[in-house]
């Protein structure tokens, strides 16, 4: 399966929840898509509930079904909670870190800059959206890239103190990971119990 490409609106109305930032439309229309959106909602079985919330995961941090179940393994066979340890590795990936460092406006546009070759870790370009970034890393926009419109723009005004596992130095351009979030500091409105209890079945 191919990387979802299409409107983003969409999704999120299916979802009822701005999964992908600010949704105009989404304001509006606050109901499914499709021709019978706005009628009368079925009930939704045990495992089309835990089935949705996998979905939205995946659609949120924009990764593919064997990426999600590949990192979901590596999450059970480590110490922790699995669900809280699976969203760790998910905000760990270099280009949820370079949405988090406010280089980037979305996860998309920070996907596009690191394949674009425009970010780099510890000084080295990595071009990998998929990287995970360890601990005591520095993430940074590399050296020909920091006059980019696309990254002024999003680091304009952006509040760097918001998540407490980041530290961000703006004479450089360069983020350091501090360590991974605790689930309290991720802002994701995820119910990761119920994806473990559908991998569980």
């Amino acid at each position: 399966m191919a990387r979802y490409t299409g409107p983003k609106t969409r999704i999120a109305r299916k979802f009822g929840e701005a999964i992908f930032g600010p949704d105009k439309v989404l304001a509006k229309k606050n109901y499914p898509p499709g021709q019978h959106g706005n009628g009368r909602k079925k009930k939704t079985s045990e495992y089309g509930i835990q089935l949705r919330e996998k979905q939205k995961a995946k659609y949120t941090y924009g990764v593919l079904e064997k990426q999600f179940r590949n990192l979901f393994e590596k999450a059970a066979h480590s110490k922790g909670i699995t669900g809280e340890v699976l969203l760790q590795l998910l905000e760990g990936r270099l280009d949820n870190v370079v949405y988090r460092l406010g280089i980037a406006p979305t996860r998309s546009a920070a996907r596009q800059l690191v394949s674009h070759r425009h970010i780099v870790v510890d000084g080295k370009v990595v071009n990998i959206p998929s990287y995970s970034v360890k601990a005591g890393q520095l993430v940074g926009v590399r050296e020909k890239a920091k006059s980019l419109e696309v990254i002024g723009d999003a680091l304009s005004g952006f509040n760097h103190s918001k998540y407490p596992w980041l530290e961000w130095d703006a004479a450089t351009l360069n983020g350091k990971l501090l360590h991974l979030p605790e689930r309290a500091d991720i802002p994701e409105n995820i119910k990761e119990q119920l994806i473990v209890e559908l991998y569980s079945k």
